[in-house]
């Protein structure tokens, strides 16, 4: 069983978005620096989830993920009100598991 940490961002514009533009351009920003990250490994494509975007990373220690999900949440642009939920790829759907608050303190 591997650990699975989402990382919940609320659904919501960057401010001072130009009208007409890509709402959510840091959704691209995180795809962009998960698929760099040597410590954590993307395990599925981000996707839409309630009122939130999701991010699924995975291939490292519990800690290790959650300090990179730390780092998401503290890029410029990002919504605040993010989260991670530490789950398991047994779980049979999102947001199952141990929510824990980000950024890290």
């Amino acid at each position: 069983m591997d650990t699975i940490v989402e990382i919940h961002v609320p659904l919501r514009e960057a401010p001072g978005t130009p009208e007409g533009s890509y709402a959510f351009p840091w959704i691209d920003q995180v795809e962009d620096f998960l698929a760099e990250q040597e410590v954590a490994e993307v395990h599925d494509e981000g996707e839409e989830y309630g009122e939130a975007y999701v991010f699924f990373i995975t291939g490292a220690a519990e800690a290790d993920l959650l300090a990179v999900a730390s780092r998401v949440a503290t890029f410029p642009g990002i919504p605040s009100g993010v989260f991670a939920m530490v789950t398991n790829d047994e779980a049979g759907e999102i947001g199952l598991g141990r929510r824990v608050e980000l950024p890290l303190g």
